[in-house]
């Protein structure tokens, strides 16, 4: 059969951030050999650092509001303990003038005045908690600020780690026509690594062709194959096995699309390349007690002529197992 070659592992290379292109490496250009891990590319990194920076103040900004507004608590806590304890003060000054009275030395107006003088105490006592509930309240909002503040640094950090693109598996570079000055933006496509020790090759088969490769209980055979690239002088046959089947057959199309797995330690792997028509050999189950006759020699009905006693030709029932080429 003739199948395609196809990389099981590619990476599409992008930048969540756009910019202006300031370092390409040497290696980012198509049939560049890159590791994983490598720095392929560079942003202009001004922009998001200015924006970093700023974000850092920020922070600094909300936490130095965050320490006032724990402080002011601890004040209005002193001034809220100050106010309770002129208010005590207040009544324990009532209580004597109403004392006084009840002994006839003092007078109502002292009492009066008494009076006033604790309820403009429990007044200013109630201002003191009033300010000592908004001083806590100040503080949740400083705490929402400062966390706020931490989200918008991290992501500022995050933009700036950006400008760089990072190789995140290892291969050749396919695609890549960037150049330092260019302006990329968020999410271009700048190239696509291909791993080219993980390939496969899909190869499509007719229904009868890929019943042969089926077992007794209708599993498909992990059977060996031979893969050779036509064209190439003296090229030994790649081994690999079959691994799976298509799930679906696909618009317009036929029979059973077949993927085969190479095996990533043969010798000659480097010379496939993704999209190489590949001619595939496949070791289908033994047929016992079968001969390989001409199609033609078979009719639409089943049967062989065969040379049967007195050497006169009679018709025999056959069972076709297998058709390939013109046996």
């Amino acid at each position: 059969a003739y199948g395609r070659v196809e990389a099981r592992r590619t990476l599409d290379l992008r930048l969540p951030a756009g910019g202006t292109v300031q370092w390409v490496s040497d290696a980012f250009r198509d049939g560049g050999e890159i590791e994983a891990g490598e720095k392929l590319l560079e942003l202009d990194p001004v922009p998001a650092r200015e924006a970093l920076d700023l974000a850092r103040a920020d922070l600094a900004e909300a936490e130095g509001a965050a320490a006032a507004a724990v402080a002011a608590v601890e004040l209005a806590t002193e001034d809220l303990a100050a106010a309770e304890k002129q208010t005590e003060l207040r009544r324990q000054a009532l209580e004597r003038q109403v004392d006084i009275d009840a002994q006839g030395a003092g007078s109502p107006q002292a009492v009066e005045t008494a009076e006033l003088a604790v309820s403009s105490s429990e007044q200013a006592e109630l201002s003191r908690k009033q300010a000592l509930a908004q001083a806590r309240e100040r503080v949740d909002q400083t705490a929402v600020a400062v966390t706020r503040a931490r989200i918008a640094l991290a992501e500022a950090e995050r933009r700036l780690a950006d400008t760089v693109l990072v190789a995140g598996i290892g291969g050749r570079i396919e695609g890549a026509l960037v150049v330092p000055g260019a302006i990329v933006t968020a999410g271009e496509t700048l190239g696509r690594i291909v791993d080219p020790t993980s390939l496969e090759i899909a190869l499509r088969l007719s229904t009868a062709q890929f019943g042969r490769l089926l077992d007794p209980t209708g599993d498909l055979r992990q059977s060996p194959v031979s893969v050779v690239l036509p064209g190439l002088v003296e090229t030994v046959p790649l081994p690999g096995r079959i691994d799976r089947t298509g799930a679906a057959v696909g618009e317009g199309q036929t029979g059973r699309l077949v993927f085969v797995t190479l095996d990533a330690a043969a010798s000659g792997l480097e010379l496939l390349k993704p999209g190489d028509f590949v001619e595939v050999v496949i070791e289908g189950a033994t047929l016992p007690d079968a001969v390989a006759v001409p199609a033609t020699a078979v009719g639409q009905q089943g049967t062989v002529l065969a040379l049967g006693p007195d050497d006169r030709l009679e018709e025999v029932a056959v069972e076709v197992l297998a058709r390939q080429g013109d046996e």
